[in-house]
């Protein structure tokens, strides 16, 4: 996806990013079961590749990984080991990626939401959980958390798609913009449709109050999207202002900028990465152990 063409062109990982509406998801009646390795679990009917490793530490958070659009556990698999030597973190592939089933047909934020919760129901117990999404990872922890506050109880965006990243690219680039700009334009514009691995139809969404959990907001500090032609400062300004549009997911929430970190800035700067899930999850479990 657009990730890997900004090696060629510059017009990076817009691509790989989306927006939507609220996560919806129901409970199943699978029992948690705490293994460590990589294992395909069923949910909702389908196969879902998860990783989990570390702990498990009954009553402790569990650090939920969500991958990039267009990527898969893989891609997360050096943070989570990093994370893993304190903490129990799990990862999954969504359906149409990695190693998971593919969709039936196109996707909607419900359908995600669901096989969230359902992922969730066997890979946790009672433990409150952190959500640690990347781009379009990030967009979904964001839109699942609002409605799920009695699981989730942390949530750490990095460099999570902006909610109006639509309108944004719709209106900084012209439909009469030539070149690597109008690729950018026509390939987002067709990935919001539906024409993904995921098969998710993306909409524009409101960003939605989760209460006052601890949020860590990063966005990348290295200004790749500049580097599109005649449109990229504007790129760029657009996506600072949906980073600090999420601040509103919560009364306690905190942006910061990993100066040396392009979009994976859990690959880049992963120290940065760390910090920001740790201590998250450390204000999660004083939180729960408070009982809130």
């Amino acid at each position: 996806m657009l990730g890997k063409l900004l090696k060629a062109t510059a017009v990076a990982t817009l691509a790989c990013t989306a927006v939507g509406v609220e996560l919806a998801g129901t409970a199943s009646a699978q029992t948690w079961d705490p293994f460590s390795g990589t294992k395909k679990i069923q949910v909702d009917g389908k196969s879902v590749n998860v990783s989990c490793s570390g702990g498990p530490d009954v009553g402790q958070p569990t650090i939920v990984l969500l991958h990039g659009g267009g990527d898969d556990l893989t891609k997360m698999a050096a943070l989570q080991k990093s994370l893993s030597a304190n903490n129990r973190v799990c990862s999954y592939d969504r359906l149409g990626a990695g190693a998971s089933d593919k969709p039936t047909g196109p996707q909607d934020f419900a359908a995600t939401g669901k096989i969230l919760t359902g992922v969730l129901d066997q890979i946790t117990d009672d433990s409150p959980v952190v959500l640690a999404g990347h781009s379009l990872g990030g967009l979904i922890a964001a839109r699942y958390a609002p409605a799920h506050t009695d699981k989730v109880k942390g949530l750490v965006l990095l460099d999570a798609t902006p909610s109006t990243m639509i309108n944004d690219i719709s209106t900084i680039i012209p439909k009469t913009a030539k070149g690597p700009a109008a690729q950018v334009r026509a390939q987002n514009l067709a990935i919001f449709q539906g024409q993904n691995p995921e098969q998710l139809v993306i909409k524009d969404g409101k960003v939605r109050s989760a209460g006052d959990i601890p949020v860590a907001v990063l966005k990348h500090g290295q200004p790749y999207l500049a580097a599109i032609p005649a449109y990229g400062k504007k790129l760029e300004q657009a996506w600072t202002a949906g980073q600090r549009n999420w601040l509103a997911l919560s009364r306690d929430s905190k942006l910061t900028t990993a100066a040396k970190a392009g979009h994976y800035i859990h690959n880049d700067t992963p120290d940065v990465a760390v910090k920001a899930i740790e201590t998250v999850t450390a204000k999660t479990a004083a939180r729960h152990a408070l009982g809130k």
